[in-house]
């Protein structure tokens, strides 16, 4: 089962050359950390912001692609959680079949605020990340955004593994926002990318 987020906050780590964006399912239950490459970064937060360039960057060509041939981005879903990497899925709708497609999350949620697009985070992930018995606070988030920016992706995904576990076989630390383990960001694998996605 898939649960609707958005974006709750995208910070830059200076002097890193890395972004961590923070999903928050809308029931306000969880939150996601994703480290992401600058660049990326850097292209969403621009979008975000509204900002329009008089040649099209290359999340915006994708776009341009997608409507040039017919088809659009349905939703994207951060789709799974594995050795300190996030795997995200791109559903593409065209020619009345929906395709999807295997990418990063820094990519996805960059093209998902373009095409203005639902995000989705899996379960299987959401359970892995800290739970929030009561509505997350202002106050909460901010806090945990504060300690993300001291903190490193194996950091926060060993302080997941160390925490006690919750009932249920892939539920999460115990509620709270005190950052966990080490959620290293995203799927990313491509040393020449920026070590981004972790």
């Amino acid at each position: 089962m898939i649960k609707e987020a958005k974006i709750s906050s995208i910070t830059p780590l200076f002097p890193l050359p890395q972004y961590v964006v923070v999903l928050e399912d809308l029931e306000k239950t969880r939150l996601v950390p994703i480290w992401i490459g600058v660049n990326e970064g850097n292209a969403i937060a621009l979008e975000m912001q509204g900002e329009k360039f008089p040649r099209p960057l290359t999340h915006d060509l994708v776009i341009n692609v997608l409507e040039a041939l017919g088809a659009k981005i349905n939703k994207v879903v951060i789709s799974d959680l594995h050795d300190s990497s996030y795997y995200a899925l791109i559903y593409i709708e065209c020619g009345g079949k929906t395709l999807s497609l295997d990418a990063r999350p820094s990519d996805s949620l960059a093209l998902a605020v373009r095409a203005r697009c639902p995000i989705y985070i899996d379960e299987k992930v959401l359970n892995k990340c800290p739970e929030i018995e009561s509505a997350i606070t202002q106050e909460e988030i901010d806090k945990f955004k504060d300690a993300l920016k001291t903190m490193s992706p194996n950091e926060f995904f060993k302080s997941l593994e160390q925490a006690p576990a919750a009932a249920g076989p892939e539920s999460g630390p115990e509620p709270g926002l005190e950052p966990p383990g080490t959620e290293e960001g995203e799927e990313e694998g491509d040393d020449e990318e920026d070590e981004q996605d972790k």
